[in-house]
């Protein structure tokens, strides 16, 4: 695996190779970001990741100088993997002068997520055109446990007119079901055990919408306050479409995603769910 730092080098090396698939990532790896990997190598000749961890999207709150940086043991998964080429830019490199232009998506920005870390998806969606532009790739993939940040890029994508296909990765998870989280690492042996239980809450809700229940407000307050009984601190559980994670009509034709973050311990965790005529997946 090639290790570059430099924009112009990134540029210089990829303009030899076939068809790029790219996976941006902030490093500190695990299994997810590795089968984000795997999928990538279906869609380009040449897999392409990133490790950057991009100040814009961090609020003012959030953990920009405690997250982890795992350098040397990330670049031994990736290389593992197989990825053919790692971009990995000092923060100097890839902001050279104070970034004064950005990408503002549409309110959605400001709800769910966007209501508890207000600027974040304005830095992501500015952090992933930036790179996108250096790469150049024709597909990129991100995974779904970060489900609003999904539909922001891709459509952010389609409204750019970007030639590039928004891939989504299905969500990783341990045995017991709790999604892969770089932030689990947050979590104590005791919280581990009951962390779980925010995956098996959106099974439930899932269940019950699959048999006919559309009271979503009274699914999410008593999905919240299980949680919250349990000594988590939770920030939302939110029926929405999946097209556009609005809320839903009820009318029983559209496509639904329960979304959920809730805070545990020092670990603030964030889960999804598909719904399927089955319950979800």
């Amino acid at each position: 695996m090639q290790i570059v730092s430099s924009i112009a080098q990134v540029r210089a090396e990829l303009r030899r190779r076939g068809e790029i698939a790219f996976v941006p990532t902030m490093g500190n790896l695990h299994a997810g970001h590795i089968a984000l990997m795997h999928t990538a190598r279906a869609y380009g000749e040449t897999v392409v990741a990133s490790i950057f961890v991009n100040r814009l999207q961090f609020g003012p709150n959030d953990d920009f100088d405690r997250y982890p940086r795992t350098f040397s043991a990330d670049c031994a998964q990736l290389a593992a993997a197989g990825v053919d080429l790692l971009f990995a830019p000092a923060e100097a490199e890839f902001y050279p002068e104070p970034q004064e232009y950005y990408v503002d998506p549409p309110e959605i920005q400001r709800q769910l997520e966007g209501a508890f870390r207000p600027g974040h998806f304005r830095g992501v969606a500015t952090v992933v055109l930036k790179l996108f532009n250096i790469v150049q790739p024709q597909a990129a993939i991100f995974g779904k446990k970060d489900y609003q940040q999904l539909m922001v890029l891709r459509n952010m994508a389609r409204q750019m007119a970007l030639p590039i296909e928004i891939v989504g990765g299905e969500t990783v998870r341990a045995d017991d079901g709790l999604a892969l989280s770089s932030r689990n690492g947050y979590l104590t042996p005791a919280e581990r055990a009951e962390a779980p239980r925010l995956h098996r809450l959106l099974q439930e809700i899932g269940r019950a919408i699959c048999g006919g229940e559309r009271d979503f407000a009274g699914l999410e307050a008593a999905a919240s306050a299980e949680l919250n009984a349990h000594g988590w601190t939770t920030d939302y559980v939110a029926v929405r479409r999946q097209s556009d994670l609005q809320v839903p009509e009820g009318n029983g034709r559209e496509a639904l995603v329960v979304l959920a973050a809730s805070r545990l311990g020092s670990a603030r965790l964030i889960d999804n769910l598909e719904i399927t005529d089955s319950g979800g997946h």
